[in-house]
């Protein structure tokens, strides 16, 4: 005899878990939510080294919202630490300040200077282009190639193996570039981790559902469809492979990991490099832009602020997406782009099915947009049912 439940939710990330939430919560309905990884909580889990030190193994999940919405919902489920999320920038042999703002020119000029003679210095160097059209000519036309070349062109290449010039301009776009002495990574007004972690964050998230939410871990939904009676499928994996690959695969970049811990006495010798006790690196994160494998080294604990002698860091290494590789990053190019709206012209035929997230609407998306959508989509879907 089958399961019975009213919704069947693919993925236990942002996503799965928001719209498990909103279901129970204010539809009174059950869920079952199959997960194919060991634990809940998608990439944004975290857990703790065998130093101890609290660490993100799929990458830096760093929140930040300007939605005084999403920040309300989130924090029924977690406290907040705030951080203001440093990052340099290792080429030619030194650490640059990161985003580029006025610290950055002024070690390229070696001397202390001022907003107007670097805002006149970009004046001379940038290419006048009144519509950037992709990656390379919205960093050219705000700073010039100089710039261009030392901080975002090896990247990217590393990253996405694929020019700049073959890539959306909001890939390099979303960095933020300032005249001033602002070296914030990022934008957004608030800016904060779960004070004890995504994983408590996670935890509440399902225990809020009570006992209309079933978690499976370890399974993929296509085992488990057969004996699952349900009226509603929430689907956050990949699009393309939902509808069987009907208009080829999807491109996506991969990663790889490496996790590495250091006791007191060898961070010891990091001293002259990190700029204080017991720690590896400058800041939180350290960017490659050239001759290394890797395209950045994260230190989470600069960001937690965890209490511990020892520290954790993890080096990551873009991959091709294949076999046996998680689908990390979709591709914003014009020849993904004509792909997926095949498939959302498909998705947008669906009665039963809600598609939301990164790999179900093939979308880079920051945690507190993945979040919103969830808020929508669960708003959208529940119109017939709620009074």
């Amino acid at each position: 005899m089958p399961w019975k439940f009213d919704y069947l939710i693919v993925g236990a990330g942002f996503s799965g878990l928001v719209m498990a939430e909103r279901i129970t919560n204010t539809l009174g309905k059950t869920c079952l939510v199959v997960e194919k990884r060991d634990h809940i909580g998608g990439n944004a889990h975290d857990e703790y080294s065998d130093a101890g030190v609290l660490y993100h193994p799929y990458g830096p999940h760093y929140f930040r919202t300007n939605s005084p919405k999403i920040k309300e919902y989130l924090s029924r489920f977690t406290e907040w630490h705030e951080v203001k999320y440093q990052v340099s920038s290792f080429t030619e042999g030194r650490y640059w300040s990161f985003p580029i703002n006025l610290k950055t020119f002024e070690q390229l000029i070696g001397r202390e200077s001022t907003t107007e003679e670097f805002e006149a210095w970009i004046a001379e160097k940038r290419v006048p282009i009144d519509e950037p059209v992709n990656s390379e000519e919205v960093i050219i036309s705000q700073v010039g190639q100089e710039l261009y070349k030392k901080f975002f062109e090896g990247y990217t290449l590393k990253q996405w193996r694929r020019h700049p010039r073959d890539l959306d301009k909001s890939v390099c776009g979303r960095i933020p570039i300032r005249t001033n002495r602002d070296d914030r990574y990022l934008r957004e007004e608030f800016q904060a981790l779960p004070k004890h972690g995504y994983r408590v964050l996670f935890r509440n998230l399902a225990r809020a559902c009570g006992n209309k939410l079933k978690i499976l871990l370890n399974t993929d939904y296509r085992e488990v469809c057969q004996n699952v009676d349900f009226e509603h499928l929430v689907f956050t994996g990949a699009i393309d492979e939902f509808y069987d690959y009907k208009f080829g695969r999807l491109p996506y970049r991969s990663l790889r990991f490496e996790v590495e811990s250091f006791e007191p006495t060898q961070l010891r010798e990091r001293v002259d490099i990190s700029g204080k006790q017991g720690f590896w690196q400058p800041t939180l994160q350290v960017n490659y832009p050239n001759e290394h494998d890797y395209t950045r080294i994260v230190e989470m604990k600069h960001a937690t602020g965890q209490a511990t002698d020892n520290s954790t860091i993890v080096r990551e290494f873009p991959e091709d997406f294949g076999p046996g590789k998680e689908p990390y990053y979709p591709i914003p190019a014009a020849d993904s782009a004509t792909i997926y709206r095949q498939y959302e012209e498909m998705a947008k035929q669906e009665k039963k099915v809600t598609f939301v997230g990164r790999l179900a609407t093939y979308r880079y998306y920051n945690m507190d947009q993945v979040v919103g959508m969830a808020l929508k989509r669960f708003e959208d879907m529940a119109k017939p049912a709620v009074v």
